[in-house]
């Protein structure tokens, strides 16, 4: 059982020296509100005065204490070389490494000079801990820790928030589930009201790990005891109520020696409380302390030791995340570089690793791109979209001429379908833009293990990035213009002899053949001036401007032509005017009602044109996604890895580009250094034999 202090000792030392309180390990956490007699009982637990003393808040950072038992034939932890052999008592700090102190007031004036110089030298606080070992033959073996004392107002140059920065640091200590509180409170103050009972009733509601000590049991008002506080009959504390006596503040002016005090605190307890005088004490104090650490060690060493091999599993991973220190640059870059292009692959594959479960990335976005926008956009065009009834018929009419057509005109109906079928050119570029920008976005989400070396190597990462960047770039224009000649190539030949549409030409032939039957309208509509229509944005229509010359006939004719007599001073004093527009203009929908055989041309066209629109669009849903798969896409996947060969393995930047980011070296370093603290902290504890902890 002896041993299991010493052995959180050891844990203490190697988590100090990485500076980690990720394991909780088990302490006893001294609190106390200023000038409560903290310092007094640690001091009377070491026997030695080295604690800074003074006014106001004198503690400013956490002390780390280990006391360690060392009798005069140990091996353990005496050296010839240190110097130790002979020694009663010594003691080592943490940032002094191997330093030896055997003089207790240069171990206070060194706890004075790096509170100093961590802390500032005005009263300011640090919530970093220095970290002291006391060697001794007249010690317990003990972990303590002593905290800064529970303040209410800020004095120097510590901050407003004072207070609250305290009470944090506290918690921060007495939080730990795996810590004993030992809480300090002056006799001569109201126990109801000590602060340091309060804090720990915070953390410990059922006072499972807090022992109360009382101080100053010797200041308290004449005709007054402690006896009921001591028997917890004011307030109970489960691992008690233990009372000492301090030294005064003129006892430590005298240097009176711990030895006498210790003496004279035995000699009053017996002749105030003599029932429960061997209940209370120092020596008490520092033997119930020990026995309690023990027991508390023994309870969570299991827990311990669980948790040091999950956080030895967890480092691990981690430090292999962040790779070894790069010895051949060339092997690795090939490494990283085969890597990504495998990586940028499987993610457009759907072979990755790591398939994403949350969102759809990678190829499956390209496909839903081809048949989810794509398809839909196509779907949603209407074959006569921006194509009027007045659109057709103007059409028709200027594809026969000047003789008046008995069956409605191929020519029209080319001339439209050619115009709908453009419409389908800015969908088929826009996708082409769409997979354009998923392909550079798979560069930022295409596998966690590259992610990682992207994050190693950032001037390689942006290197990566230009690569695909201008290799995908480069493929813009052949893809670009492969879709513009899909629609090209519909454009060129309108096929009235394709299956699907000669079966609908079929159906509508007797259609062409019935408008033998029907009675042209001679309205005389036609020959009144009729409003300008409203003209198509994509087929301007018949405006003045296209007969601005009307017939000599018509000119010669008319009483408002003027008559020139040739003379130049005549010419100068013509004014032109608009010439007579003997032509109507094409009369809008809303002019006149279409006549039958009007309205029954337009219907045949429509017909036609929805029938052909629909196999023309269904050969284009069909073709982009083949030209876009063939000419980017493809041709990205078959050449990446050898463009990323070509431009960073064969540069001659290839040693820059493997330069580390700073944090990821420093990331590696902190991580290896607690895996190897871990490790050495499994070996301390499996060390322990079954016989130590039961």
């Amino acid at each position: 059982m002896e041993a299991l202090i010493p052995v959180i000792n050891k844990l203490q030392d190697v988590f100090n020296t990485v500076g980690a309180d990720a394991i909780q390990l088990p302490q006893i956490i001294v609190l106390g509100t200023q000038s409560s007699g903290k310092s007094s009982v640690i001091e009377s637990l070491v026997g030695r005065s080295f604690l800074p003393r003074g006014p106001g808040i004198v503690t400013r950072r956490p002390l780390v204490l280990q006391l360690v038992y060392s009798p005069k034939e140990s091996k353990e932890h005496r050296s010839a070389e240190e110097g130790t052999v002979n020694l009663e008592e010594w003691g080592k700090f943490l940032h002094t490494k191997d330093k030896i102190y055997s003089d207790f007031d240069a171990i206070r004036q060194e706890i004075e000079r790096e509170t100093d110089r961590m802390a500032g030298s005005n009263k300011g606080i640090c919530p970093e801990p220095i970290s002291l070992k006391i060697f001794s033959t007249r010690v317990v073996n003990l972990t303590l820790v002593d905290l800064p004392g529970i303040t209410k107002v800020p004095i120097g140059d510590q901050p407003e928030d004072i207070e609250n920065q305290i009470r944090n640091l506290i918690i921060k200590y007495i939080g730990n589930p795996n810590s004993i509180i030992l809480a300090v409170t002056a006799a001569n103050t109201d126990m109801a009201t000590s602060e340091a009972i309060k804090m720990s009733k915070e953390v410990d509601p059922d006072g499972r790990r807090t022992l109360a000590v009382v101080t100053k049991l010797d200041l308290m008002d004449a005709g007054t005891d402690a006896i009921d506080i001591l028997c917890g009959r004011v307030i109970p504390v489960k691992l008690g109520i233990i009372g000492v006596v301090n030294r005064s503040q003129q006892d430590i002016i005298d240097n009176k020696a711990i030895g006498d005090a210790l003496k004279d605190e035995a000699t009053y307890l017996q002749r105030k409380y003599p029932t429960i005088a061997t209940r209370n004490g120092t020596p008490y104090l520092a033997k119930t302390l020990n026995r309690l650490l023990m027991h508390h060690i023994r309870d969570c060493l299991p827990e311990l030791k669980v948790r040091v091999n999950v956080m030895i599993s967890q480092f691990q991973s981690l430090l292999n995340s962040y790779g070894e220190d790069v010895s051949d640059k060339s092997q690795t870059l090939l490494q990283i570089i085969t890597k990504f292009a495998s990586a940028y692959c499987s993610t457009i594959e759907g072979t990755a690793r790591n398939i994403e479960t949350t969102e759809l990335c990678g190829g499956a976005r390209i496909c839903y791109i081809f048949h989810e926008t794509f398809g839909r956009t196509l779907d949603s065009i209407h074959p006569l979209v921006g194509l009027t009834r007045m659109d057709i018929l103007t059409a028709i009419r200027n594809a026969t001429g000047p003789r008046p057509a008995l069956f409605v005109p191929e020519v029209s109906f080319e001339l439209l379908v050619k115009r709908q079928i453009r419409r389908l050119e800015d969908p088929s570029l826009r996708c082409v833009e769409l997979v354009h920008e998923e392909m550079q976005r798979i560069v930022q989400h295409c596998g966690t293990e590259v992610q990682q070396e992207m994050l190693r190597f950032p001037r390689l990462h942006q290197r990566i990035v230009d690569v695909v960047t201008q290799l995908l770039r480069t493929r813009l224009p052949a893809t670009n213009s492969m879709v513009e000649n899909i629609v090209a190539i519909e454009l060129a030949y309108i096929n009235t002899k394709h299956p699907d549409f000669h079966r609908e030409a079929a159906l509508v032939s007797g259609l062409l053949k019935s408008t033998d039957g029907i009675i042209e309208d001679h309205s005389p509509v036609y020959r009144q001036k009729t409003p300008r229509p409203t003209s198509s944005p994509h087929v301007p229509a018949i405006t003045d401007g296209q007969d601005k010359s009307p017939p000599q006939s018509a000119k010669s004719e008319s009483p408002n032509t003027p008559q020139m007599n040739g003379t130049p001073e005549n010419l100068k004093v013509l004014t032109p005017q608009k010439p007579v527009n003997l032509l109507p203009e094409v009369p809008s929908q809303h002019s006149r009602k279409l006549s039958d055989r009007e309205q029954h041309d337009c219907d045949v066209i429509e017909r036609l044109i929805k029938s052909y629109f629909y196999i023309v669009r269904k050969s284009i849903q069909d073709s982009v996604p083949k030209a876009v798969m063939h000419f980017l896409v493809n041709y990205v996947k078959d050449n990446l890895q050898s463009e990323l060969v070509t431009h960073l393995y064969k540069s001659d930047q290839a040693e820059s580009m493997l330069n580390e980011s700073e944090h990821i070296a420093q990331r590696r370093k902190e991580a290896g250094d607690m895996l190897k603290a871990l490790q050495r902290a499994g070996q301390i504890i499996s060390e322990i034999r079954e016989t130590h902890m039961w």
